[in-house]
């Protein structure tokens, strides 16, 4: 069947977030999926994290940035064949999901993306309020007032503001999240430029020599830089890990998989390359400068006591921040949910619901959530994502040769090839359910917490080489069809 061939199946398996697109839909070059990545790294959280790298491992800054550059080439490679389906088929995660779980058992996946989604999109709106808030302080010379569920009054009209915001973006439709990323990704770069240059100045030209001194370990040896190399690099695949299984829901809005290769080369080990050096400079910079090791960037630009700059990384800070939580956040939590249900959540209904949610969330973040350690309970649920990922690819390279028939995605017939039993595959969930006991086991059993990133890599494997061996061929799945037909 034509990759784009579609006849509408069940109206319980099909909404305007779902089907597939056609090929003058699929409008992406590769500068948008460029930006999908740039907005994904350029988070507060994103340079904190890369910021944090250089120091934290005790290597030096040459093996910090190696690593990171290694992350992004690997990163890379697993998102072009995640990818490659949605951009041939022009169908997102939860559709591409029901080839190797099922038209039913692809609701299990898709809702354990759509939690971790709706989760962080609430935090992240938090952590997007206080750049804006930032701003407000800067801007009236006043902190806010007493709090209040652990916000001040800028705090509450911050993030109530940041949450609208971002409703108003999903409200408007996938053309205006794209266009609101490809403005957001340059700019982020503009300011970093520009507080580089700010440290260069007061640091009388000493930034780059701190850079070379600042990182580097007493006495490295060579068993401590390549351990730290690998720590970096599984560290790395961890931050990507969520966006590499649903990475379908993009690809499938690019021209070509050419295209969405190339995007994919810019976007992370080029995008790295630049990112990296950029926060390994002003890290080194604002050492010099202030004296301190500083990872946040927020606190580098409340210490340059310049309302100006103050201003503008405040709204680049919201910026970049809203940029992630609508790449990994809020559109595999709208195809998820939707999936749940695609006869009655629709792209808005889903949208919605998954922005309701977040409010609740980034409301008690403060006050309660993070007080409580519910994060474990997201990362085991995250790590359930990684064998589902090894079943997706088995399948679809493996099984199915990179052919899916189109119109059985969306049916329920029992004779549909993706109907497997009452619409579930009993080998996927079998295989799901050993790779997950493994990949929970790494987030909570200690002696396997030395896996680190690397957890993920390894309950993927184990995921799908135990649905390869519980799994038919593709011709032995026909073979038996053929015979019950005829039976």
């Amino acid at each position: 069947m034509s990759a784009h061939h579609y006849d509408a199946g069940d109206a319980g398996l099909h909404n305007d977030s779902l089907v597939p697109l056609k090929k003058k839909e699929q409008t992406w070059g590769w500068f948008e999926i460029f930006n999908v990545w740039a907005n994904d790294i350029q988070s507060l959280f994103g340079y904190s994290l890369v910021a944090s790298l250089f120091i934290a491992y005790g290597v030096t800054g040459w093996t910090a940035f190696a690593a990171l550059i290694a992350a992004g080439f690997l990163v890379m490679f697993l998102v072009n064949i995640s990818g490659k389906p949605g951009q041939k088929h022009g169908i997102p995660y939860p559709v591409l999901a029901r080839a190797s779980m099922g038209v039913n058992g692809s609701k299990l996946p898709a809702v354990l993306r759509a939690i971790v989604a709706v989760f962080w999109f609430g935090a992240q709106t938090y952590f997007a309020s206080t750049a804006l808030e930032l701003f407000l302080v800067s801007v009236t010379g006043n902190t806010g007032g007493e709090e209040f569920l652990g916000l001040t009054a800028f705090g509450w009209i911050s993030f109530v503001a940041v949450w609208a915001f971002q409703v108003l973006l999903f409200s408007r439709g996938m053309g205006w999240v794209s266009t609101f990323l490809n403005l957001a990704g340059p700019i982020v770069y503009l300011v970093m430029v520009g507080l580089l240059v700010v440290l260069w100045i007061e640091s009388d030209g000493k930034l780059l020599s701190a850079a070379q001194t600042i990182f580097a370990p007493e006495n490295p040896t060579f068993s401590s830089e390549f351990t730290g190399f690998i720590a970096i690099v599984g560290t790395m695949v961890a931050y990507f890990a969520a966006v590499m299984i649903n990475f379908s829901d993009f690809s499938r809005y690019s021209k070509s998989t050419s295209s969405m290769k190339f995007g994919n080369l810019v976007g992370l080990p080029a995008n790295m390359v630049i990112f990296s050096a950029l926060a390994l400079l002003i890290t080194a910079g604002a050492a010099v400068v202030y004296g301190e090791e500083l990872t946040n960037p927020t606190t580098i630009v409340e210490r340059t006591d310049s309302v100006l700059l103050s201003v503008i990384a405040a709204f680049t800070f919201f910026a970049a921040t809203v940029g992630i939580n609508l790449v990994a956040n809020f559109v595999p939590a709208v195809n998820g949910i939707a999936n749940l249900a695609p006869k009655t959540l629709d792209y808005r209904r889903a949208g919605w619901i998954a922005s309701l949610l977040a409010l609740v969330i980034g409301a008690f973040w403060v006050s309660l959530i993070s007080q409580i350690g519910i994060s474990a309970f997201v990362n085991t649920l995250g790590a359930t994502l990684a064998p589902l990922y090894g079943i997706m690819i088995v399948d679809y390279y493996w099984l199915k040769k990179q052919q899916l028939k189109l119109k059985d995605l969306y049916s329920s017939d029992p004779d549909a090839a993706y109907h497997y039993t009452n619409g579930w595959n009993k080998s996927a969930l079998y295989a799901f359910a050993v790779g997950a006991v493994f990949s929970v086991a790494t987030v909570w059993v200690k002696e396997l917490q030395f896996l680190t990133g690397y957890a993920w890599l390894f309950g993927a494997v184990l995921g799908g080489a135990v649905y390869k061996v519980l799994s038919p061929s593709a011709a032995a799945q026909s073979s038996a069809k053929e015979a019950a037909a005829n039976s």
